[in-house]
């Protein structure tokens, strides 16, 4: 029976590509897991994925799969070359397609794009041409006439067992600077061969690729395409370009699926995974312009996060269907919510990066903040029950408490969570403050819709102790007790230098004059975020970080893009300084690495972004109580929210 959804009729009609059928719109695009072990298929991706499906996607691409030994550009990525990996396909595809989902498989060269390897040494690299990669350094060799032939065969070999498997289809990977976009670019294809020059020669490559797969598939296989229109670096494809390239491919495939970026340089790597500050459904006016010039299907991503986007996008018929990845890793259920026409009880995505993309750059499976589940679908993937129910006790509202609340809550138990402050959402509400992440305070909206929905209550302006505790004598009491802002216990500071803190900057509870030194330990999105606010406002900003650049502890996109930002508004980052003291005018930092003193002058407001410490003074107060005592969150130790959700989680199992 096909889906319906009153609110978003068009993303839950059933589509076709090419003989393949699909229930509905909604499309979770090709991510690597880095849960692959061995190059093959494990049970933990099965799990992932299968989650999506029970959860109601129409279509999974599941992640890059290795048509050539060189084509290893990560320790921990999928290989199909050879007849080993059938049988873990043929077991995720019978998983996911159990739930009425289809399965595609990408085809996938890295060409030149080697990111790490598994005994941390580098491989020769080979590429069109032997054109440097600026992101990763690499240069790579040319491929001989050989080598490229050598190749195909690859992928034709790879897409016969992905049908062997009983996959229904294979999308071929020429996005993001990959191999294949690396014969179709001018700016890297120097060949003077049958592969390179005209753009009939750039194109030989990719034809000849689609062409092996075709053939060497059985009739009723899907063969797409996934192609970046910009990739958003100087010399790169445009949009132009990429619409040339699809249009004479068109007779090849039976679908596209356009996205935009390359893996090449440090903008364009950006768009492989755009963070909060690109706005939602972005492509979806390259994908119209595809639309205009082939009569395949159109498949396009990027930040398409909520129902009501891809329905606009597929309504006006701008594309077919949406790929709404990271949507999926936050909420594997939100097409279930979508067609049940009840989106508000959708955990939106809020674009952050930090464990979905930034658990893949580490080499660790890929999960979410807000929904820790993700990726952990064989500890955490079934509902616990409560045997018997207990009653618990929450102290803090930031994610930790919510966390732990609403998932204790839905495990049966009683459950009141008391926060000191008027409003729920702890150090969530000052990372929503900076400019261009309001986003983040979805968090708080998503973890207090959980709880309202499994039945905590929720005390505002209830601050606890430990004679409260003893008095009410719940059986549980999980401590969520936050931080506060760290201070310098050592150096010289005089009386009369103008100290704040950022949390005092966001809160506009500081007087900050018109030329500002940041002291920057944490290298995250605090000292770069505050550096953008000030410097936004017209004051002069020095960011003083004590590592090697800002932003060392985020994700690449993110900090990429907030130190673009930042140096548009002239903001000056100085590395390796690490706080020693500051007067009237001058703050004083040592060289982190040489010990040399570093000053920074005409310094009117020095403002502290030096990490938090712990506020576990009821955690200490209630040692020896009688009942169940859980620390949760940054009061255990300072972290992000990222562990503060998965801490609340864990509290919540622990019962």
């Amino acid at each position: 029976m096909p889906d319906t959804s009153h609110l978003f009729p068009t993303l839950f009609s059933p589509y076709r590509i090419g003989a393949v059928d699909i229930p509905n719109r909604i499309l979770s695009t090709g991510h690597d897991t880095s849960m692959a072990a061995g190059g093959q298929v494990t049970d933990a991706m099965i799990a992932y994925h299968e989650a999506r499906a029970r959860g109601g996607v129409g279509l999974i691409v599941s992640q890059v799969v290795g048509v050539h030994e060189t084509a290893r550009y990560t320790s921990h990525m999928l290989m199909g070359t050879d007849d080993s990996c059938i049988a873990g396909f043929s077991r995720l595809a019978t998983a996911v397609k159990a739930h009425g989902t289809r399965l595609f498989a990408q085809l996938f060269h890295p060409g030149r794009e080697i990111m790490e390897t598994a005994d941390g040494t580098m491989p020769v690299a080979w590429s069109a041409s032997a054109t440097p990669s600026d992101r990763f350094r690499v240069i790579p060799r040319a491929m001989p006439i050989t080598m490229i032939e050598e190749v195909v065969a690859g992928y034709a070999a790879t897409a016969r067992r992905m049908a062997n498997a009983g996959i229904d289809g294979a999308e071929v990977v020429a996005s993001h600077g990959y191999l294949p976009a690396q014969f179709l670019s001018e700016h890297v294809n120097h060949r003077t061969d049958a592969y390179g020059g005209s753009f009939e020669n750039r194109l030989r490559f990719v034809r000849n690729v689609l062409e092996a797969v075709r053939a060497a598939t059985p009739d009723g296989f899907a063969i797409g395409l996934r192609i970046s229109g910009d990739e958003k670096m100087e010399g790169g494809m445009r949009d132009a370009d990429s619409l040339a390239v699809i249009r004479a491919l068109a007779p090849d495939l039976d679908y596209v699926n356009v996205i935009a970026g390359t893996s090449a340089s440090l903008g364009g790597s950006v768009h492989i995974v755009p963070p909060m500050f690109v706005d939602n459904a972005y492509l979806a006016p390259f994908a119209h312009a595809v639309k205009q010039v082939v009569d395949i299907p159109v498949l396009v991503a990027g930040r398409i996060n909520q129902p009501q986007e891809a329905e606009t996008i597929l309504a006006s018929g701008q594309a077919d269907m949406c790929g709404m990845t990271r949507a999926l890793i936050c909420d594997p259920s939100m097409p279930a919510k979508a067609r049940a026409d009840t989106p508000d009880d959708i955990r939106a995505c809020i674009g952050c990066n930090q464990a979905c993309i930034g658990h893949f750059h580490k080499g660790v499976p890929i999960s979410c903040i807000q929904y820790p589940e993700s990726g952990r679908e064989l500890t955490y993937g079934a509902p616990k029950p409560a045997p018997p129910p207990k009653t618990v006790m929450v102290v803090g509202g930031g994610p930790a408490g919510m966390k732990a609340a609403a998932t204790a809550a839905a495990q049966g138990h009683t459950v009141h969570l008391h926060e000191a402050a008027a409003q729920l959402g702890g150090q969530a509400l000052l990372a929503q403050m900076l400019p261009g992440r309001s986003e983040f305070g979805g968090i708080i909206t998503n973890l207090s819709n959980e709880m309202t929905r499994s039945g905590v209550t929720v005390h505002l302006n209830s601050p606890i102790t430990a004679d409260i505790v003893r008095d009410a004598s719940p059986e549980v009491v999980i401590v969520a007790t936050g931080a506060t802002p760290r201070h310098p216990t050592d150096g010289e500071f005089g009386e009369d230098a103008h100290i704040v803190t950022a949390w005092e900057v966001l809160r506009n509870q500081a007087n900050v004059g018109g030329s500002v030194t940041i002291a920057d330990w944490r290298s995250d999105w605090v000292g770069l975020g505050v550096a953008e606010l000030l410097a936004s406002a017209g004051r002069r900003v020095r960011l003083a970080v004590s590592g090697p650049h800002a932003g060392e502890l985020l994700q690449s996109y993110v900090r990429d893009t907030m130190v673009a930002r930042a140096s548009e508004l002239g903001v000056e980052v100085i590395p390796y300084a690490r706080l020693f003291g500051a007067d009237a005018d001058t703050a004083y930092f040592m060289h982190a690495a040489s010990g040399a003193p570093l000053l920074v002058e005409d310094t009117e407001t020095l403002v502290l972004a030096q990490g938090t410490e712990v506020s576990d003074s009821l955690l200490l107060a209630l040692e020896g109580y009688d009942g169940q005592v859980i620390g949760a969150g940054d009061c255990m130790a300072p972290r992000s929210a990222e562990e503060a959700v998965l801490d609340g989680l864990k509290a919540a199992w622990a019962l």
